[in-house]
């Protein structure tokens, strides 16, 4: 989808301006109406791609028609993959060490575009659809304030509790054009590094998620009886190609999203503890994320140190908390992105990974920085290993314990 922009002119004489973060669906279209009848505002709709499902009708037109002054559709795909999920792959961002972050790291991205077009448009608010138990609202509000403090926030979905039905009859009577789709029992989210799902049978953590819960993956017991091999380079911790063909970020995560997808890769099952003091139950699909982020690692273990390694899993852990809490834009988040790109210096070479019912297992790797040397590690023929030096390390390495038994003989 490419960018585009329309307007119904300049707005009222004199009224604020709020900017929605539209999507185009059910909430956001009442949205525009009732911020003009709660708030008196003139409503700019903006709806921002980063890699979500294209809509099949035009959401911008169709905002015009239910009352916003001007719409518009940013895509800011490009500046996903090279500003959020790039940091990502090389913080090995895992959520509780499970979770890819799929949909908090695209919310910062969004928050920012949404007040570079409020700075624009010399805008007091800003709106969002977010409701009062989930992460997004912190992440969004948080965002957005960090950026601009003297923005206003409004979040109808958190001031106007009503019902799916009360807000299709708001919309009958206030002729507001609304697509109503098949009411599913689930919440969806869905962008270029992931998808979930939430709600519905999937809020009782014993019950296995049905069929319908998995839109991008194929099921692991239905996936290919054949392994699948594919090859993934990475320059200075960045992938940058798949199978020996060059190719940008999106073309890559769009390519290993189908192929990955289609050998069940992916699929996640999570009981996780919300920012607002809520465990909930969700389910994942991130088989492009999974699949790098697992490739990343090995290449890391081949080429840093042990005690990078070891001292880098910590700032993932907390870089990763960052992204999921909402303080991208806090002080923090700088200088550990700074720290782990000073580490990826020599992450570059290929990883090879066998896709195959639902796992993606690395089963080689190769660098020209490989920190390997086949003759310290061989037992055969070619064996540089000095062995003898082992009996002077061990006592070496062995002598605080030595001593320590000497001086506490009771202990």
């Amino acid at each position: 989808m490419t960018a585009c922009s329309c307007s119904n002119g300049n707005g009222t004489p004199g009224r604020d301006k709020v900017v929605l973060a539209y999507s185009g669906g059910l909430d956001t279209s009442v949205a525009i109406h009732w911020l003009q009848d709660k708030y008196n505002v003139d409503v700019i709709a903006i709806a921002i791609n980063v890699g979500q499902p294209p809509n099949k009708d035009d959401i911008v037109a169709r905002a015009l028609r239910n009352g916003a002054i001007k719409s518009d559709f940013i895509d800011a795909t490009e500046e996903f993959v090279q500003d959020y999920i790039w940091p990502s792959i090389r913080a090995n961002a895992l959520y509780q060490d499970i979770y890819p972050l799929s949909t908090s790291v695209a919310r910062p991205l969004i928050a920012k575009k949404l007040v570079e077009v409020a700075k624009a448009e010399g805008a007091k608010y800003i709106a969002h659809g977010c409701t009062a138990k989930g992460n997004d609202q912190v992440r969004f509000d948080v965002g957005i304030i960090s950026q601009d403090p003297e923005l206003q926030i409004i979040a109808p979905m958190r001031e106007w509790i009503t019902t799916r039905e009360e807000e299709i009859e708001y919309a009958r009577e206030h002729g507001i054009e609304i697509i109503v789709k098949k009411e599913s029992p689930y919440s969806r989210d869905e962008n270029l590094w992931g998808s979930s799902c939430e709600c519905g049978i999937l809020e009782d953590p014993w019950a296995e998620p049905p069929a319908e819960v998995w839109e991008n993956t194929v099921d692991p017991e239905k996936a290919p009886d054949t392994p699948e091999y594919i090859e993934i380079e990475f320059e200075q911790g960045v992938p940058v190609g798949l199978n020996g063909e060059r190719m940008g970020g999106v073309q890559l995560i769009e390519r290993l999203n189908t192929v990955a997808g289609n050998h069940g890769v992916g699929r996640i099952d999570h009981v996780e503890d919300r920012l607002v003091g809520i465990k909930s139950r969700e389910t994942y699909e991130c088989p492009a994320a999974v699949t790098l982020i697992t490739a990343h690692r090995a290449l890391e273990a081949m080429t840093l140190a042990r005690d990078t390694i070891e001292y880098k899993r910590g700032i993932e852990q907390k870089f990763s908390q960052i992204i999921y809490d909402g303080l991208w834009f806090g002080g923090l988040r700088e200088p550990l992105q700074a720290f782990i790109e000073a580490t990826q210096e020599y992450v570059t070479g290929t990883v090879r990974m066998k896709l195959y019912k639902g796992s993606a297992t690395v089963v080689g790797r190769k660098s020209p920085y490989s920190m390997y040397d086949s003759g310290l590690s061989t037992y055969a023929e070619g064996d540089s290993f000095d062995h003898e030096s082992a009996l002077g390390f061990i006592y070496i390495w062995g002598l605080p314990g030595r001593t320590a038994a000497k001086a506490h003989p009771k202990k």
